[in-house]
């Protein structure tokens, strides 16, 4: 006879019923497509990164396009980005018609290598995409020092600092995700943010046609709803217990597992981790990575691989050897908000059996 063991998740939404009256209202109120809480949403991100003002827009990936766009990055541009992401930054650079080039990440880190960056720089280069991953910020300092405008992805990363500056306040653009799992959670939606009133306005321009004075082949409908916007909004004002609990669970985590001989999370001088993913990196005497999710999920434990496929292999390119490094090596434990303390050290009581 089989028994079922019940699976601790590797994400979840965090909610409750703040959220669920903030949704009611607007429900009640009648104004369910952007407006009043949208124009709010905006603000209130826009505050947290510490930048002048934000577009809300229907998704992160739609985000990028736009920040894109607005950059008149186009044919003949390119733009260069890290290989170890999810896929919505090379889509989005395809989408607007310039072409992508991909660069390796700091083995440490997980984020971007300034020197590959370097190297790949050329009189084309119009941006480079900065995606901060798993709540640790890239090197913002060593990227600025190259004079390329700076498109920062902080989805993963909101709050997090890099030598007392906030993410997303440094680029020339930022864009976020506000998906189901993410550190600030609408269900769906992003949003672009910047401190250039021109940008803004263009990226305004580029996210609805309706009332406007011109016709705009590049306007399409990339709004977000005041439903989704009402989500966002009871997320932030929870934003810094939120910050507070990863925190106590990477620490948890980072006590109870440091003598398994796995890599753990390390945070350079000058930066924070706000860890949206708690990520180690196993040995290779552990075997397969597939065959260590599988076991771990036999245990009860839904561990991931932190990105799903470097582009590059899709693209079937070689030359990016940390990045392949992180993807046969790299393993994503559950860590959110509503993860208790018991769920917490059965995920170590687990990783302990496997690596003792």
């Amino acid at each position: 006879m089989t028994h079922s063991v019940e699976l601790i998740p590797h994400s979840r939404p965090t909610l409750g019923e703040a959220e669920a009256k903030a949704v009611a209202s607007v429900l009640a109120s009648g104004q369910v497509a952007q407006g009043p809480q949208t124009d709010a949403f905006e603000r209130r991100v826009a505050e947290l990164v510490g930048v002048r003002g934000g577009v809300a827009v229907s998704s992160g990936t739609v985000a990028l396009e736009v920040a894109l766009l607005a950059l008149g990055i186009g044919s003949g541009d390119e733009v260069i980005l890290p290989t170890y992401v999810c896929v919505a930054p090379w889509l989005a650079v395809t989408r607007v018609g310039a072409t992508p080039k991909l660069v390796d990440i700091e083995p440490q880190s997980y984020n971007i290598d300034p020197a590959s960056v370097r190297q790949a720089l050329s009189p084309r280069t119009k941006a480079v995409i900065v995606p901060h991953l798993f709540g640790l910020p890239a090197d913002l300092t060593a990227l600025q020092s190259y004079g390329v405008p700076l498109i920062e992805d902080c989805a993963q990363t909101v709050g997090a600092l890099e030598r007392g500056r906030r993410v997303g306040s440094v680029g020339r653009v930022t864009v976020c995700s506000f998906y189901a799992t993410k550190l600030l959670c609408a269900g769906e939606g992003g949003m672009v943010l910047s401190n250039d009133a021109g940008l803004l306005e263009q990226g305004r321009a580029l996210r609805e046609y309706d009332e406007s004075d011109r016709l705009n082949p590049l306007s399409y409908n990339r709004k977000l709803t005041d439903l989704q916007a009402a989500l966002g909004l009871a997320q932030v004002n929870r934003f810094q217990d939120f910050a507070r609990r990863r925190t106590a669970i990477a620490a948890r985590y980072g006590a109870a597992l440091s003598t398994l001989g796995l890599t753990l999370p390390v945070v350079p001088d000058g930066r924070t981790h706000v860890y949206y993913r708690y990520v180690v990196r196993i040995p290779e005497s552990a075997g397969p990575l597939d065959g260590m999710v599988q076991r771990l999920e036999g245990r009860g434990i839904q561990c991931r691989r932190p990105v799903f496929r470097p582009i590059h292999r899709f693209l079937g390119a070689a030359g990016f050897p940390v990045s392949d490094d992180a993807h046969v090596r790299a393993l994503s434990l559950p860590l959110y908000p509503t993860l208790t303390d018991a769920e917490a050290d059965l995920v170590i009581r687990a990783l302990c059996e496997e690596f003792r």
